[in-house]
């Protein structure tokens, strides 16, 4: 067993990204049954059915405790930590076992304070950001920048191609900044001076040029409503200083976003032993060890790893869930992506004007984002997932199944085809969150980076699906959503069939049997391959 200096505050981002990682729920933390082979740091998910093995082993004679660096904090310095993979001393473990259910709450309430209304605010502005350019389309952009054929379409797509090929290494740049303040406000300014540029651009190559570079920085539903709202405000101001109105809405919304930028900087949080004010020191000490315990064997893992990526990728390539759950998540980008940039032209193809459309997209994606929470509150219930998925994948389908039958005389059918829409949002919303938290791949962070990766393949199926020669039957665009949902649907029960065989085949053995076959260290690194994990239904 080894130890490992760590000179820098460990980040509320790095605690986050950590026990998403380590598959630990964030709210409620259940030891396993305490032997003298386990840790009291094993855990098993309290509102799953997924096991995550933690390390364990025999602790090392000569070590400083960490409980001694941690109240180094309550001096407000920066402290030296000596880390343990996977270990606490036993006067830290004795602090965790000891403080209080409600103090826990009580933390994670303060951090959730803390944290979720400026990324909130952060997840806004990135939609608002990448998505603008659809309530920008009929207001005379396409007319103003010349825009022939599939022109439209390829410069929604160019933002999917680099936005896939930096998601994966721009999460992991974030977790090895000392402050990711700092990386957040250098994305986040940088995307809103490229979107205020793109008020700018007066042909075609420019504007592929910006969604490029929108794809580089900027690696949700209720702020799809804000998109619409701001769009029928700033367009108001068509004609001032001589810019037309669809110009203004990238102007004001890229300036609104370098403007939340540079907050970043200042605004965000970043590590317990800078959160002197409104963190107590017992409760700094407790995210310390908490990260700690999680850390080490995330550390322990990873070091193991090297000397297998190349094993590693190649098992995750040839993984049969990886493709069922990109099945899962295309049933949400392929129809949605296409969606959110043409339904203001779909609203208006029912005889509104422009700015009438834009206040009608509204109402849906308010809905959409009342159908996430409730969906994922009734998910975490009654944990079980696919049947929530695939009722979302349901109403997609009948949603489609509306708008490629009524849509060829959509000003006959208004009342319809605005139903339709309403069902397209609410089933959208809730079908991504439900797979990432599906995901029982061997590691999740990693993985879900993956998922979103192979998911935005989707987005770029969805630029192309809507075609301006089509309007307003669009049968490419509603066809195509229609299929796309249907095989979501077939994949769910493919994989709920599947998980439940695996887990009805290791239950046939006792965990005595399988500890005396395998090492901790082999089952550690056999991910959801081991026989002590179980799926989630």
């Amino acid at each position: 067993m080894r130890t490992r200096k760590c000179r820098r505050p460990i980040s509320y981002i790095s605690i986050i990204a950590l026990c998403v990682e380590a598959n630990l729920p964030q709210r409620r933390l259940e030891p396993l049954k305490h032997s003298a082979t386990h840790s009291r740091f094993d855990f098993v998910r309290a509102d799953f059915t997924q096991l995550c093995l933690q390390d364990v082993g025999t602790r090392p004679e000569a070590v400083e405790p960490i409980s001694d660096a941690a109240s180094n904090v309550d001096k407000g310095s920066n402290f030296v930590h000596q880390e343990i993979a996977g270990e606490l001393t036993p006067e830290d473990q004795a602090f965790i076992d000891n403080f209080p259910e409600y103090r826990k709450k009580r933390v994670m309430r303060k951090l959730d304070w803390r944290l979720v209304p400026l990324l909130g605010l952060l997840y806004l502005i990135s939609f608002l950001d990448r998505a603008n350019i659809g309530n920008a389309k009929i207001e005379g952009l396409p007319e103003d920048l010349n825009l022939t054929g599939q022109q439209y379409n390829i410069a929604l797509c160019v933002f999917f191609i680099t936005y896939i090929l930096f998601e994966v290494p721009s999460n992991m740049l974030l977790l090895k900044f000392k402050r990711p303040s700092t990386y957040m406000g250098i994305l986040v300014t940088g995307w809103g001076t490229i979107i205020t540029l793109t008020g700018l651009v007066q042909n075609f190559e420019g504007l592929v040029a910006v969604r490029v570079l929108v794809g580089v920085f900027d690696a949700s539903a209720l702020a799809g409503a804000f998109s619409g709202l701001l769009a029928f405000v700033i367009v108001r101001m068509d004609g001032l200083a001589g810019i037309a109105g669809w110009r203004w809405i990238f102007i004001i919304e890229g300036i609104a976003s370098v403007v939340a930028g540079v907050a970043t900087f200042f605004l965000f949080i970043e590590t317990p032993a800078l959160s002197t004010r409104w963190l107590g020191a017992d409760e700094r000490k407790y995210l310390e060890l908490r990260q700690y315990a999680v850390q080490g064997n995330s550390i322990r893992v990873r070091e193991a790893e090297k000397t297998r990526k190349w094993e590693i990728l190649r098992s995750v390539l040839l993984d049969w869930q990886l493709y069922l759950q990109a099945l899962v998540y295309w049933s949400n980008t392929v129809p949605n992506f296409g969606m959110k940039f043409t339904m203001p032209q779909i609203i208006k193809n029912m005889g509104y004007t422009s700015s009438n459309a834009q206040l009608l997209t509204i109402p849906p994606y308010i809905v959409g984002a009342i159908s996430a929470y409730v969906s994922s509150s009734l998910s975490d219930r009654f944990k079980w997932r696919m049947p929530f998925i695939v009722f979302a994948q349901v109403l997609v389908l009948i949603s489609f199944a509306i708008l490629f039958s009524k849509a060829e005389n959509i000003q006959e059918n208004i009342p319809a085809c605005y139903f339709a829409i309403f069902l397209a949002s609410i089933g959208f919303y809730p079908i991504n969150p439900g797979g990432n938290a599906w995901t029982g791949l061997r590691n999740v962070l990693r993985e879900i980076a993956y998922m979103i990766c192979l998911g935005s393949i989707g987005g770029i199926v969805g630029s192309f699906i809507y075609r301006e020669d089509e309007s307003p039957k669009y049968p490419t665009g509603f066809g195509s959503s229609f299929a796309f949902a249907g095989l979501g649907v077939v994949a769910c029960f493919v994989l709920e069939f599947l998980f439940w065989n695996i887990n009805r085949k290791r239950d046939k053995f006792t965990e005595e049997e399988i500890r005396a076959k395998y090492s901790d260290d082999e089952l550690q690194m056999m991910g959801d391959r081991s026989p002590l994990f179980r799926y989630t239904l």
